[in-house]
C-alpha cells in the first residue's frame, strides 16, 4: 500500500484515539488533532508509534493543534498537515463536544446549542469543504482514491430529550455526509458515515454503571459495550478503499442497537 496520510480530528482521546491507533496498526500515516490537551495528544502519538512498530510499519505521526469550530484555525490545521506530510488522503471528522449540562429541550440554552452546532456540525462541515476543495485542486490523474468520513452517533436518529442539541448536531452531520457523497460521487472520493452506538470512553465513563445494567438487560443485542477500536476497524477499512463503490453508506457500529424490535 502506498503511504496514505489520514487526519483524525479530536484524536487526543476517546474514539478519535482509537481510530488513530488502528490506522497506525494498519500502516497509515496519521495526523493527530487536538484542541487544547497537548499531553493527551502526545499519548496518542506514543500509542500510534507502538502499534505501528508491533505491526512492522514505519509510518509517520504528528500532532496538530486546531479548533475546528474556528474558521482560521481550520484553515491553519489543513495547511499545517499538508505542509508537514506533503499531502492528505483522508479526513475522519471525529471531533465533537457534549453538552456541559444535560437539560430538557424546554430548558436548553442558546449557548449550549451554539456550542454543539458550532463544533459538531459547522466545524466538521467546513473542514470537509476545505479538504474537498484541496483534493479537487489536484490533477485528477494524480489524485487517486480519497476518503471523507463523518463519525456521527445513534443519536442521529435516536431521541434523547435531555441533550437535544447533541442529537440535532449529529442528525445534521448525517445529512452532511449524504450531501458530500452526492457532490463528490464521480471524483473518486469516498464519503461515509460511521454511526457508533454506546462506546466506552472517558465521556461515557460517568454513566458506566447505568449502561452496564441496561446492556446486560438487552439494550444492546450483542450485550457488550462498544470500544474505540471497533470504530477504528471500520475507519481503517473505509480509508483503505475497501468500500470504494459504497460512497454515502452508513456503517452502524453499535452491536445492533439501531434495529427496532418488539
Amino acid at each position: 500500500m502506498d503511504k496514505k496520510v489520514i487526519l483524525v480530528t479530536g484524536s487526543s482521546r476517546g474514539i478519535g484515539r482509537g481510530i488513530a491507533i488502528k490506522l497506525a496498526e494498519k500502516g497509515f500515516d496519521v495526523a493527530v488533532n487536538y484542541a487544547g490537551n497537548k499531553e493527551a495528544a502526545e499519548e496518542t502519538l506514543k500509542q500510534c508509534r507502538e502499534a505501528a512498530l508491533e505491526s512492522g510499519h514505519s509510518s509517520r505521526f504528528e500532532a496538530f493543534k486546531g479548533d475546528i469550530s474556528d474558521t482560521e484555525s481550520r484553515k491553519n490545521l489543513l495547511d499545517a498537515v499538508v505542509l508537514h506530510f506533503g499531502d492528505l488522503h483522508g479526513l475522519v471528522n471525529n471531533a465533537g463536544v457534549a453538552p456541559r449540562e444535560r437539560r430538557d429541550i424546554l430548558d436548553m440554552t442558546e449557548e449550549s446549542f451554539d456550542r454543539l452546532i458550532g463544533t459538531n456540525l459547522k466545524g466538521s462541515f467546513y473542514l470537509s469543504q476545505a479538504v474537498s476543495n484541496y483534493w479537487l485542486s489536484l490533477p485528477s490523474e494524480k489524485r487517486g482514491f480519497r476518503s471523507l468520513i463523518f463519525i456521527t452517533s445513534v443519536s442521529a436518529e435516536m431521541v434523547s430529550v435531555n441533550r437535544g442539541e447533541y442529537c440535532m448536531a449529529k442528525a445534521g452531520l448525517s445529512m452532511a455526509c449524504k450531501l458530500f457523497a452526492r457532490r463528490l460521487a464521480d471524483e473518486n472520493i469516498g464519503v461515509y458515515e460511521i454511526r457508533p452506538g454506546i462506546i466506552l470512553t472517558d465521556m461515557t465513563g460517568a454513566v458506566k454503571g447505568k449502561y452496564d445494567s441496561l446492556i446486560a438487560d438487552g439494550l444492546v443485542p450483542q450485550k457488550r459495550w462498544g470500544y474505540p477500536e471497533d470504530i477504528g476497524k471500520a475507519a481503517a477499512s473505509l480509508v483503505g478503499g475497501d468500500f470504494s463503490f459504497s460512497t454515502g453508506s452508513v456503517i452502524h457500529v453499535d452491536g445492533a442497537l439501531h434495529i427496532s424490535a418488539l
